[in-house]
């Protein structure tokens, strides 16, 4: 009887949750529906990866293998096995190369025309938790859980340099489209931004109060985007780090953020369940959707959409190239494939894309 009445309880709690969400834009200029749901995996799957020609979608899991699906039919066409399981992944530039992270401390570099290993970088004295490209597919970022970044060359994976000054796990790390900066984000509650050609700190950016999980340059890259779990995702603009806005949803953490191509919209993915609903599902066994898809208007952080259609908690989202799929990932075995349409608010003229400043 008691546990039924705490059930009872936990369930109102839930519904009262539910009704008090953020108001969203009453004419959404993005729309993302679900197309498909990929399950090829038998563990949770860390982050995935669109191709840069769009062709491939990549995905990444603890069951130690990387799976390459071609789209738009989202066909398994190749699975990489790791000793170990993978934590992050990369596409070169190019598309023929792709970079990935793992727990065995390890960074690998593999040939997308066979699947062949290319080269092992090592030298972290812990679990990668980021890897990334340079814009110009010359060089290797790795963040990780020794606190530190490094930087690798491509061509034959020699050593570059270590940055140091984070005094925690690195969780992220990105390269800007415009090749000048590199970012990076931690436990520390910082994100840091490198020059990219000497690996000299730029400058910090203080603002979130908890972890920084996941960072996202813009396209042009004048902003970044950062997000963690102090439930928020933060723009700051890149010339002098100052922030410019704090998106916050009704999260409880915010593990995954992404630019849309055009630079108009940014998607965060989160855990939406409380200590309440975590009991609940322990409980009981339910697996529970929550609000953990959020679509935002990069120009005013006005909250576009609002999803629920992943079933767990979203530790990675990815845009296509063409901005026609969206892509989400996390804690369950699943990838959800959003079909995303875009268009102009009523009455007002798409935006022009800003350039770079000299």
């Amino acid at each position: 009887m008691k546990r039924t009445l705490a059930l009872a309880t936990l369930a109102a709690a839930f519904c009262l949750s539910c009704s008090s969400t953020p108001k969203v834009a009453r004419n959404p200029s993005i729309d993302a529906r679900v197309d498909k749901m990929l399950a090829g995996h038998s563990a949770q799957v860390w982050q995935i990866a669109f191709s840069p020609d769009g062709r491939y979608l990549a995905t990444s899991s603890v069951d130690k293998t990387v799976k390459l699906w071609r789209m738009p039919e989202a066909v398994l066409a190749q699975t990489i096995t790791h000793p170990e399981g993978v934590t992050a992944i990369a596409f070169s530039p190019d598309g023929q190369y792709l970079a990935s992270g793992s727990y065995d401390r390890a960074v690998r570099i593999w040939s997308l025309a066979d699947g062949s290993l290319a080269r092992t970088l090592e030298g972290h004295e812990g679990t990668v938790w980021s890897v990334a490209f340079s814009a110009d597919g010359t060089r290797v970022a790795s963040g990780g859980e020794d606190k530190t970044v490094r930087l690798w060359r491509a061509s034959d994976g020699e050593p570059l340099k270590t940055l140091t000054g984070h005094t925690l796990n690195v969780w992220s790390v990105k390269f800007s489209a415009d090749g000048r900066w590199l970012a990076s984000g931690s436990f520390d509650h910082t994100a840091r931004l490198w020059r990219a050609d000497t690996g000299d700190l730029a400058r910090t950016l203080e603002g979130h109060t908890e972890a920084i999980v996941e960072l996202a340059f813009s396209p042009d890259s004048q902003t970044l985007a950062t997000c963690g779990d102090d439930s928020t995702v933060r723009l700051w603009r890149v010339a002098d780090g100052a922030q410019l806005r704090a998106l916050a949803g009704d999260s409880e953490h915010v593990y995954a953020v992404a630019f849309s191509p055009d630079g108009r919209f940014v998607a965060s993915g989160s855990r939406e369940r409380g200590a309440l609903i975590t009991l609940w599902k322990y409980w009981t066994g339910a697996r529970l959707k929550g609000k953990n898809l959020r679509l935002w208007q990069a120009s005013d952080g006005q909250l576009q959409q609002t999803l629920e259609d992943h079933p767990d908690d979203i530790h990675s989202v990815a845009f296509s190239p063409d901005g026609q799929w969206l892509a989400t990932s996390g804690n369950d075995h699943v990838v959800t494939l959003f079909r995303v349409e875009t268009h102009a608010p009523q009455n007002q003229a798409p935006e022009p894309q800003t350039t770079n400043s000299p």
